[in-house]
């Protein structure tokens, strides 16, 4: 079987939860459809703070911004791991080949979920995907960039859920959802790229660190590519091998200065820009930590304008 055969059976049909047990985690008791574990991708976490979709077949923590399928999942778990390394080490770990007789090996667990786009509306019809994304810094400019989509899940037992999300397309016309409790891909992972100047290239991990670039730089015409996942690196390096000039703002964790790291081997021409967001883990968390600051100070003011001095010179 191709190595493209065996990423495509694993995000199909392979289980993330059952992925962790063999890994050793269990989740806390379960609240909702989501299991929670106490974040292993990060030393410092204390709570339960990376859930599970098993219905969707993907994870988020919360505490990093980062999340993805089941490949994405072994990226950042074996970050000194090569690409093929993490395919071959998650087959490994989810067959049990080196404990358990061939004949013997468990079949992956099949899920066989459906999703289907209800609607797509304008990003400003639900206050709750604009309030998200303001308290993200990038409320301006994801306007031009974003709209909001309504879709549904079929579990395959006959339940149904409803969710809304700000959605960013890709190559693929699959649609990048993220919202305050979910990160996910509605479709095909693919890479998006936005035609610009032809000389000049941006390349972002993802569309908000892209948005957050615009908020900064919103004269700035570069032509751009979002990867919307580490795994399609190299697809993303072929497409800008045509660019003489390429600025990269990947994530400063171990999984983005991997990929800073390998991109810049492949094309030695291209420039590291992450001093733009030094002491932050990506564009978007500078911005939004600025966003938060902005809303302290406003509240603060706010306490003074209720103020009523009782007497008067």
């Amino acid at each position: 079987m191709s190595l493209l055969n065996i990423v495509k059976e694993l995000k199909e049909t392979a289980s993330l939860v059952g992925l962790l047990d063999r890994l050793g985690y269990q989740p806390v008791p379960k609240h909702g459809r989501e299991a929670m574990y106490v974040s292993m991708l990060r030393d410092n976490d204390r709570s339960p703070s990376l859930s599970v979709n098993e219905v969707l077949g993907v994870w988020y923590d919360h505490g990093s911004g980062k999340g993805g399928n089941i490949i994405d999942f072994g990226l950042a778990y074996w970050p000194q791991l090569t690409f093929g390394e993490v395919v071959a080490k998650l087959q490994e770990t989810l067959s049990g080949e080196r404990s358990i007789p061939r004949e013997k090996r468990p079949r992956l667990a099949v899920k066989i979920p459906t999703y289907k786009v209800n609607e797509i509306k304008p990003l400003g019809t639900h206050p709750a995907i604009t309030d998200y994304l303001t308290r993200r810094g990038i409320y301006p400019a994801a306007r031009h960039y974003l709209q909001e989509v309504y879709y549904q899940i079929d579990d395959g037992k006959g339940g149904r859920r409803k969710y809304f999300a700000a959605g960013w397309q890709n190559e693929l016309q699959s649609w990048e959802v993220r919202n305050r409790f979910f990160k996910g891909c509605m479709g095909l992972k693919g890479i998006s790229f936005l035609p610009g100047d032809s000389r000049r290239l941006s390349v972002f991990e993802g569309f908000m660190d892209f948005l957050s670039w615009k908020t900064e730089q919103p004269g700035d015409d570069h032509s751009v590519i979002v990867l919307n996942s580490t795994t399609l690196l190299q697809e993303a390096i072929r497409k800008a091998i045509s660019f003489p000039s390429i600025d990269i703002y990947f994530d400063l964790d171990k999984t983005g200065t991997q990929a800073t790291r390998e991109f810049l081997t492949r094309l030695p021409y291209a420039t590291d820009r992450s001093a733009a967001y030094k002491g932050y883990n990506d564009y978007n968390a500078k911005l939004e930590a600025g966003a938060a600051m902005g809303e302290a100070k406003a509240a603060a003011s706010g306490i003074f304008d209720r103020v009523r001095v009782p007497f008067s010179r």
